[in-house]
């Protein structure tokens, strides 16, 4: 079987793939998702013109003149806490007023408490106040619209509804928006040797790492976990599974039995769903509901199975599990090892999320309409020194679009675009031939600037021979995070790495001091900070 490029597999996978309709979502559940249409303000921010500061409001010309050596006395004929909507200003009168409290009729200026002979705090409303501070009309006095007017455009249609997102469409007015849905993911383990986390283990039989691995990463990139399930390696009892998950999910990603193994039952899943034959289902099973009488759960399944030029993660497989209300679930099948689980998400996993949470459209078209121009994005540099990768911005597996910030997140608990950042090896590995190399790796410490080194002593092709690599001041020294360089199975080592080292599928070996580009791994949110850890933290 030929191999593909990353960049056409992942091509293939998304083939097809669009999110599901908008649906109306109430602010309080809508962070992270995207917004499927333009947003203008339903009132005025803020809504009526207001105090900046706890103090007094009066009129200007009333206390016209006042200064440290003659201040000027004003009686004070009310209080206006916040919320309430205070009664006009009399003439040659003062208010005390609150922060934020509505400023009265009449009035157009506000002097600090500290600005008085009264003291902060709270305190009984005096009979009168006496302004020390000479004024000028309109100080802290916060005007009507002066943030936003009423029908002003808030947000595009396809801006990522960060926690800043939502503040600003609270105070316009809204209670909810049309947003794409939150993905919903089911992920299934494959194996008859796996067992629950914790458990007692018999003799071949090891922990279920992979299920944690991916329900963490979905969540990761703000999708919803529906069910995390095992299946042992048949084909009868893995296609009921796959078509159980699928019934409440948007997504199936499962782990295993991928491989041309004797005991790998995609191969006969695949071969059924292809002539639509009855597979061997469980006893008591009956035909598929709206798809076809003669199917069983293996018939509800297309599956397309691919080898890919990248290691880890070269066998892989996709396709749609048929759901009897109609719809055809995104299925994705990725290898047994734990970095390859790792690897595969990151490239493959993560640019489906993104497709079917609208993040495509974010990156199409997402704009903050009363916010100024930015400056245009600088150029990435080249897809990890591999002139086959072509851009894609929807994919890790090819080269993206540099971003304003680059290996962020979204800020909003979505999947991060996928950012490639220039760093240095720091020791030298070797390298697939004829693969590209995703490589876990730790980041220990800035690169100094400067040029590349030379390969004259290099036996062959060295992964900073291209010459458009450019270098950058801010790249990283990096290693690979365990001694044993890319085993797919070193899943101990995972919570070391820090980011994925890409490497052309051209590249003989990396020398101490090559430049490179890395991919940056997933995290949860952090109070310290965005996902990820600083170089210092080593």
């Amino acid at each position: 079987m030929t191999m593909l490029a990353p960049e056409d597999y992942l091509t293939q996978v998304l083939h097809g793939l669009e999110p599901p309709p908008p649906v109306e979502v109430p602010l309080s559940q809508a962070h992270g998702l995207v917004l499927a249409e333009d947003v203008a303000a339903a009132v005025a921010v803020p809504p009526w013109t207001n105090s900046a500061m706890d103090g007094y409001a009066l009129r200007a010309q009333d206390a016209a003149g006042a200064g440290p050596s003659h201040p000027v006395r004003l009686p004070v004929a009310g209080d206006v806490p916040a919320g309430s909507a205070p009664q006009p200003l009399a003439a040659g009168t003062a208010q005390r007023i609150m922060t934020g409290a509505m400023l009265p009729p009449g009035a157009d200026t506000v002097v600090r408490v500290e600005d008085t002979d009264q003291e902060p705090g709270p305190a009984p409303l005096p009979q009168e106040v006496e302004i020390r501070r000479a004024i000028h009309r309109g100080q802290h006095v916060r005007r009507s619209g002066e943030d936003l007017g009423a029908g002003a455009p808030v947000l595009g249609r396809g801006s990522i509804l960060s926690a800043r997102a939502l503040a600003a469409l609270a105070s316009t007015g809204l209670g909810a928006v049309r947003a794409w849905p939150r993905v919903r993911v089911a992920v299934v383990s494959t194996g008859a040797e796996l067992r629950e986390p914790g458990q007692d283990l018999e003799p071949g039989t090891i922990p279920d790492s992979n299920g944690l691995l991916l329900a963490g990463l979905v969540a990761e990139h703000g999708a919803q976990c529906t069910a995390v399930l095992r299946s042992p390696d048949t084909a009868a009892e893995l296609a009921a599974l796959l078509v159980q998950a699928a019934e409440e999910a948007d997504l199936v990603i499962t782990s295993g039995g991928v491989s041309a193994g004797a005991f790998d039952p995609l191969t006969e899943i695949a071969a059924a769903g292809q002539d639509g034959r009855q597979d061997p289902a469980p006893t008591g099973s009956g035909p598929a509901h709206g798809y076809s009488p003669t199917a069983g759960a293996a018939g509800r399944i297309r599956l397309r199975r691919e080898r890919v030029a990248m290691q880890p993660g070269k066998p892989q497989a996709h396709g749609r599990v048929h759901c009897g209300d109609g719809r055809q679930v995104p299925l994705l099948c990725l290898p047994g090892n734990p970095v390859s689980v790792l690897v595969s998400f990151t490239t493959i996993a993560a640019p489906v999320l993104a497709r079917l949470g609208g993040y495509d459209s974010h990156r199409r078209t997402a704009r903050t309409v009363a916010a100024s121009p930015r400056a245009p994005r600088a150029s990435a540099p080249s897809a990890l020194c591999d002139p086959a990768m072509p851009p894609a911005p929807s994919s890790a597996a090819a080269a993206p679009a540099a971003s304003s910030a680059p290996g962020r997140s979204s800020g909003a608990g979505g999947p991060a675009e996928p950012v490639l950042r220039p760093a240095r090896a720091a020791e030298s590995w070797a390298t697939p031939p004829g693969r590209r190399q995703y490589l876990p790796v730790r980041v220990l410490a800035p690169a100094p600037a400067g040029p590349a080194p030379t390969d004259a002593a290099s036996g062959g092709a060295r992964a900073q021979s291209t010459p458009d690599c450019a270098v950058d001041p801010g790249g990283a020294l990096v290693a690979p995070s365990h001694r044993l360089g890319s085993g797919s199975h070193l899943v101990a080592s995972l919570p070391g790495a820090d980011a994925l080292a890409v490497v052309g599928a051209e590249v003989e070996r990396v020398e101490t001091g090559d430049l490179l580009q890395i991919l940056p791994l997933s995290a949860p949110p952090s109070p310290l900070g965005p996902p990820g850890r600083p170089a210092a933290d080593h």
